[in-house]
């Protein structure tokens, strides 16, 4: 029988959403490969009855025998009459009798680049692939206009043929360029042209673009304190030194770049709708960066993110359309606003920068799929992205204020609520001694994404907690996950405190 930490790792295995389109037998078969691969199940280890590790799993039996069965196909476990199964001993002769863990990934480091080591110990960007409770950045997707899409996309594949099979220019589909820049210009104040937009697959690729393009490594670049972790991240592993800015309720404090010791030569922002603190960059504030940028010929990373889905009043007109000496960069995505798989976000360049950003976008993918550019550019231009805008917006609004309303009334004891002007998530501070840590890691056990705030402040700070995604959820789910958050804080509580009487 599996120890209690196998059973377990073959479970987490197989219940993990990314191996969902597999069938349960080869989710099976494959937990219990790995577990041979990585050593944890060694040559000769008898492996569980079929009936008692189907009983364990809870599934049938069949489903059991047919994993057993193509391990065994493939050499990895051996079956014997009136002995059962074990693990074959070809597998280590498969690898020249070497132990078959991988490398830990302080050994992988001494081969890699000082960059590559950079990105592995950054630990990349998480992407929530299933909307579990509070993840941030997700947006509702059940509400989807669908049938929209795929009636535009049939459109497209009907006018175009087989021309859209094959590569899109690497600057992006001239109909979509046209479709953006009219978008930003009407919604967000921007001054673009077709000609200055770059369609790219995310705005984390525009962000690694500008650190890799405009900036040196070992040069400055001023930051938000606290950040979006994916700016500071792709700007870290470019070899940059990130300078962080604090922040007050009107966003970053400018005055701190022109009484900055050290130069930079760049500025991240999300102005519209900070990451994590959802403060606005006031006015006076967007001219200022502006003229610092103009005053040392410095680039203004615009960052537009979540600006949407804003709920108090109309959004600022975005920095880039207040900047008359063109030194901004402007960054947006439309995986928030529409959907996480349609991969497409796109930036608003300085004429001097298309060339070099374009050329550097080949060495990165190529180009991006041009059929759903087309579907996309169809669904901006008939009004129904607008209108799925306009209907998320009070969707969203109305889930912001129930998560602050449960948030008082079941965690008032462990968190409080920071409620946004806009966006899809909200801050929650713990106002209580347990761990952040601890809180993210118990939530997660008990089916709850949580994104810690410490990890986004790049200087020191005393604030912890939490940002809490809401709009993926309905407010009955809202209602369900945050008590169930409540169960998970109340026992992390009664158990620390346990503790501390023990030690005493």
């Amino acid at each position: 029988m599996f120890k209690h930490a196998q059973l377990e790792s073959v479970k987490a295995w197989i219940n993990n959403p990314v191996h969902g389109t597999l069938p349960l037998y080869a989710r099976i078969q494959r937990a219990i490969r790995q577990l041979i691969l990585d050593g944890t199940l060694k040559a000769g280890k008898p492996l569980p009855a079929t009936r008692a590790l189907a009983k364990s799993l809870e599934v049938s039996r069949d489903t059991v025998e047919t994993a057993y069965s193509q391990l065994h196909a493939e050499g990895f476990i051996q079956r014997h009459v009136g002995k059962g199964s074990l693990v074959s001993e070809q597998v280590h002769q498969l690898a020249g009798k070497k132990p078959l863990r991988r490398p830990s990934p302080n050994k992988v480091a001494h081969h890699l680049s000082q960059r590559g080591t950079a990105m592995l110990q950054g630990g990349g960007v998480r992407d929530f692939l299933a909307p579990r409770a509070f993840a941030p950045g997700v947006p509702e997707t059940r509400s989807f206009p669908l049938a929209t899409w795929e009636r535009l996309e049939r459109q497209v594949l009907k006018e175009h043929g087989t021309h859209v099979l094959l590569h899109s220019p690497p600057q992006g589909m001239a109909a979509l360029r046209q479709a953006i820049s009219g978008y930003v210009n009407l919604e967000r104040g921007a001054h673009a042209t077709p000609e200055r937009v770059l369609v790219l697959t995310s705005s984390q690729q525009a962000l690694a673009l500008c650190a890799n393009v405009l900036l040196d490594a070992d040069d400055h670049i001023f930051i938000e304190d606290p950040v979006y972790h994916g700016a500071r991240k792709a700007f870290e592993a470019a070899g940059l030194t990130c300078l962080p800015v604090p922040l007050d309720h009107d966003g970053m404090q400018i005055e701190r770049l022109y009484q900055a010791p050290q130069m930079a030569k760049a500025v991240f922002l999300t102005p519209s709708h900070q990451f994590p603190t959802g403060s606005t960059l006031a006015l006076e504030r967007r001219l200022a960066v502006i003229e610092w940028a103009r005053l040392h010929q410095a680039w203004i990373i615009e960052d537009d993110y979540d600006s949407e889905f804003h709920y108090a009043g109309k959004p600022k007109a975005c920095v880039q359309g207040l900047d008359a000496h063109d030194r901004t960069i402007y960054i947006g995505t439309f995986t928030k606003s529409l959907f996480p798989g349609l991969r497409i976000g796109y930036m608003v360049l300085p004429a001097e920068l298309i060339p070099a950003m374009t050329v550097a976008r080949t060495l990165m993918d190529g180009h991006s799929a041009p059929i759903p550019q087309l579907t996309l550019a169809r669904f901006i231009e008939g009004g129904h992205f607008g209108a799925h805008v306009r209907t998320m917006r009070a969707v969203y609004a109305e889930r912001r204020n129930v998560l602050a309303a449960l948030v008082r009334q079941y965690l008032a004891d462990f968190l409080e609520p920071k409620v946004p002007d806009g966006g899809m998530q909200m801050p929650c501070l713990l106002n209580c001694d347990i761990p952040e840590h601890d809180a993210i890691e118990a939530a997660r056990q008990a089916g709850i994404d949580l994104l810690g705030l410490t990890a986004l402040h790049a200087s020191k700070h005393d604030q912890t907690g939490f940002l809490m995604g809401f709009a993926a959820h309905s407010p009955h789910e809202l209602e369900v996950a945050v008590k169930k958050l409540a169960d998970v804080l109340r026992e992390l509580k009664k158990s620390r405190t346990t503790g501390i009487k023990r030690a005493q």
